[in-house]
């Protein structure tokens, strides 16, 4: 059969006026509802919408490990060979005379908060402590938790987490949207990538049911990212001087969750409506600087030989033990508390729970990617967007977190730091090392860098949502929409935090939604891989042949 020109244009119907001008209508309401819906549920009947949702959370955490376990193996993979492709990893995300339109700097920084800087904060510290004292290496017998031979190991799946694979998933999205839209000229929407698949049947409501689990997919994504960053936040309020805002348990109350939530999402609201290249890349550029401040800070005042010891060696047991660690699924024996039945749980609570969570978090990080990497190759965003942030989070994972370990172990910390909330723990740390002024200081700069991360995050979240409800269209959009969306966001987080109840339920609350929220997606992006594949060949042969592969209607854009 004779090759035909690509697909060049969608052509998705929007409302010509009215409230929802310039939006397609469908997957702007539809969504909505569906939003509304989730929080007045979690809000009017909170133990029936937990009671469903853990149920559900629960059959798909005990059937799906296989799903998510091989298919985030497989992104890997892709990611790998399209980088090494030569008929790939050369082909620009743009037209011939496109150019980067960031810095480098401005690229790394934006990518890095977007992706992973609000979890980085609570997670640096809080994980390589948790696999400290038990992992698969302990749970199997081949070391002891809690004492200094689990540290490479504790590392090792650390890395698992934070590292290849959850960039993998960005990448597969980012790729597939920005080749589709600046390439071809369709556009930058969940549905466009899918275009060699399914062709113009996507413009109707096939393409409206895939855009819609976008949005909610994105939604329910950064509401879990975001209930991290609240709970830190608070606790970080606490730390300096600002009382009242949290349990005896250690955790935010109501008012400490509505304080966080109103300023965090006031804040991203007036940057969402500043658009990419003003306020979010201003903030995503201190976010960097204060980020690099912090780090300093732990290489100087932490335990820097024992980061640089812990980041190599991890690296090297990460490197090695990846294929392992990224194919191999463990079930249960039936029997309670035996080896295979531990393995199965922490590998349900552990890896299944953060591929889901990446892949949730994907439609939103994938295109912000697509959106800030116009006219780089594929090589170029693959190695950029993969291998640049893992390798910052290792750094992070090493230094603060290993810190804290070190601290533990000989540093006479006797359980302050282990003991802390998930979120409290940079704190407790810093103020461990630094008592009196300088740990209080050192404690505001943690605040003022936690906010920046979660109003670069959730502003980046509203106007991809945004541009998704408007058929992909980058340009301003209206600001009813963009508050509405600021408001829906944080009514998830705090709806789900209050209904959940103290003792850390609110965050299990937000996890056991998102899980369910990214099933559906994880399908979308099997057929976005699935789809780039073969959009990629078939223009290699569509070159050979002399057919166009790329709209020439697009103007080439000037660098920064």
């Amino acid at each position: 059969m004779a090759l035909k020109p690509p697909l060049m244009d969608l052509d998705i119907k929007t409302a010509d006026s009215g409230f929802y001008a310039g939006f397609s209508a469908s997957v702007a309401v539809i969504s909505k509802i569906i939003v509304a819906c989730l929080v007045i549920w979690a809000v009017v009947f909170p133990e029936q919408a937990g009671a469903v949702l853990n149920a559900i959370n629960s059959f798909i955490l005990s059937n799906t490990a296989y799903w998510y376990v091989y298919i985030v193996a497989a992104f890997v993979l892709l990611c790998l060979a399209l980088a090494i492709w030569p008929a790939a990893g050369r082909l620009k995300l743009g037209v011939d005379g496109d150019t980067p339109e960031f810095s480098n700097f401005s690229w790394f920084s934006m990518m890095f908060g977007a992706g992973i800087g609000v979890g980085m904060l609570t997670w640096a510290v809080a994980e390589p402590v948790y696999h400290f004292q038990n992992n698969p290496d302990v749970i199997k017998g081949l070391v002891e938790g809690g004492t200094e031979e689990t540290i490479r190991s504790a590392y090792k799946w650390s890395f698992l987490h934070w590292g290849f694979g959850a960039w993998a998933c960005y990448a597969v999205a980012g790729l597939a949207l920005g080749f589709f839209c600046y390439r071809r000229g369709l556009p930058l929407t969940m549905r466009s990538s899918l275009t060699p698949l399914f062709g113009r049947s996507l413009a109707g409501p096939l393409g409206n049911i895939i855009d819609i689990v976008a949005v909610v997919a994105t939604i329910l994504g950064v509401a879990q990212t975001l209930g991290f960053g609240v709970e830190q936040f608070v606790a970080g309020m606490q730390r300096i001087g600002i009382n009242g805002l949290m349990t005896e348990g250690g955790n935010a109350n109501t008012t400490g969750v509505l304080v966080a939530i109103v300023v965090i999402m006031g804040l991203s609201t007036l940057s969402a409506l500043s658009g990419v290249g003003k306020g979010i890349k201003w903030l995503s550029n201190l976010n960097m600087g204060l980020s690099i401040f912090l780090l300093a800070f732990f290489l100087l005042f932490g335990s820097t030989f024992f980061g640089l010891q812990a980041l190599v060696l991890g690296i090297f047991d990460y490197l090695v033990a990846l294929p392992s660690m990224l194919f191999t699924v463990w079930r249960g024996d039936g029997t309670e508390g035996s080896v295979a039945t531990q393995l199965e749980g922490w590998q349900g609570g552990w890896s299944v729970f953060y591929w889901a969570w990446w892949i949730a978090f994907a439609p939103f990080v994938g295109l912000f990617l697509a959106r800030i990497s116009k006219g780089r190759t594929i090589r170029e965003f693959v190695l950029g967007a993969i291998i640049v942030p893992s390798l910052m989070c290792f750094v992070w994972f090493t230094w603060a977190g290993g810190t804290a370990i070190d601290l533990e172990l000989t540093g006479g910390a006797d359980g302050q730091i282990i003991g802390a909330p998930d979120g409290d723990k940079i704190f407790a740390a810093v103020i461990y090392m630094l008592p009196d002024l300088l740990g209080y200081l050192m404690s505001l700069v943690i605040v003022v860098l936690l906010l920046t991360y979660l109003v670069t995050t959730a502003d980046s979240a509203v106007l991809i949502v945004n541009t998704i409800n408007a058929a992909g269209d980058e340009g301003p959009k209206a600001k009813p929409h963009i508050y509405f969306w600021g408001i829906a966001l944080g009514a998830v987080v705090a709806a789900l935090l209050i209904a959940g109840g103290a003792g850390g339920g609110g965050l299990r609350a937000i996890q056991t939604a998102m899980v369910i929220g990214a099933l559906p997606f994880s399908v979308v992006m099997v057929l976005q891989a699935i789809s780039l594949v073969k959009a990629i060949y078939n223009d290699a042969r569509r070159e050979r042949e002399g057919i166009r592969t790329t709209n020439e209607d697009l103007e080439a854009t000037p660098a920064e």
